[in-house]
């Protein structure tokens, strides 16, 4: 049980014990892992960990835990902060740390749960696969053999999800794009999967969401990724100016280059994550290009949303609320 008078480390560390005694059955398994393959003691350390009803201590540095390899997927180290969340308790919290609530990157099938009703979800187009169009050559890995990897790895065939499925029972269209997937770069099959959504979405008169999470557009597919801004710019165009439907782009860490530049600052109301990276070019291209510095923080969402390039900066937990208070605000009813 957790102590309030304790620091969030020794709950952590509290759920880990649990989590080892549970798998392995007793603490047999751990010392002998410890006494047998573990750290060296001659490190700085910071965190420590206290197996109860024993006399061993495992001490763990704050920044690189020096624990079994095969303990490891127990929890996920929070990129803000450095503290540790339990990765059973973590989904439940949204991806958000329970120590400073900065939002952790998330899958694309876990960001459609957020706000979609459970069992409605209808994906769309999922069998398009990108051809290597322009054959790209690379010294280190084919594009080809890049594109199979990324697929085995995450499950998914491209680097965003499509689909149609009701948010408190409001029927909407939604893309959500997956940084997993070679850093949710937009390349022809993006381009054209997001594309014939707000096709479909103009036809059947639905609101729509696309949550951007991306690097920008795809290098490998050259001067074919850039022309994807205007095709999805166009159709966009022809959604909100004359069929003057509602679209929402939901911007998350990070979203940067040709993204920013088109659809994700084309919405209607235009959403963002709290802290999340938003910029066209990143920190140390600007840097080189200015030969200055660049002020920290200017490009966070916080600092745009007082420059009044954002509307609201929503947390995860009241996404699905804020949806559909405005969609029903733009007379979008059940």
């Amino acid at each position: 049980m957790y102590d309030p008078k304790y620091s969030w480390n020794n709950h952590i560390n509290n759920c880990i014990d649990s989590s080892l005694y549970s798998e392995s059955g007793s603490d047999s398994d751990i010392l002998s892992y410890i006494f047998g393959e573990g750290g060296t003691s001659s490190e700085s350390f910071s965190l420590r960990t206290i197996i109860p009803d024993s006399n061993l201590t495992i001490k763990e540095s704050s920044k690189n835990l020096d624990v079994p390899q095969k303990y490891r997927h127990l929890w996920v180290q929070c990129e803000n902060c450095y503290g540790l969340n339990y990765k059973k308790f973590l989904k439940s919290k949204m991806n958000i740390c329970e120590q400073c609530e900065y939002h952790l990157k998330m899958s694309s099938s876990d960001r459609i749960e957020l706000p979609i009703d459970q069992g409605t979800w209808n994906p769309m187009d999922e069998d398009m696969v990108s051809i290597d169009p322009i054959e790209f050559y690379s010294e280190e890995e084919h594009y080809k053999d890049r594109i199979d990897s990324y697929q085995r790895k995450t499950g998914l065939t491209e680097a965003v999800q499509t689909g149609i499925g009701q948010l408190n029972g409001i029927p909407v269209a939604i893309g959500v794009m997956d940084f997993e997937f070679m850093g949710g770069s937009m390349g022809s099959v993006v381009g054209e999967k997001i594309t014939r959504l707000i096709e479909y979405a103009t036809k059947n008169c639905l609101p729509l969401i696309i949550v951007c999470a991306s690097g920008g557009a795809r290098m490998q597919e050259g001067s074919l990724s850039l022309m994807q801004m205007a095709k999805i710019s166009a159709a966009l165009y022809n959604y909100q100016s004359n069929k003057k439907l509602f679209y929402v782009p939901i911007l998350t860490s990070p979203t940067t280059g040709g993204v920013t530049a088109s659809f994700g600052m084309l919405g209607d109301i235009i959403i963002a994550e709290p802290n999340a990276y938003i910029a066209f070019a990143g920190k140390r291209v600007i840097q080189q290009t200015l030969n200055k510095p660049v002020p920290e923080g200017v490009q966070a969402s916080e600092y745009l949303f007082h420059k009044g390039l954002l509307d609201p900066i929503v947390p995860r937990n009241l996404l699905k609320a804020v949806l559909s208070e405005l969609f029903q605000l733009h007379a979008f009813f059940l």
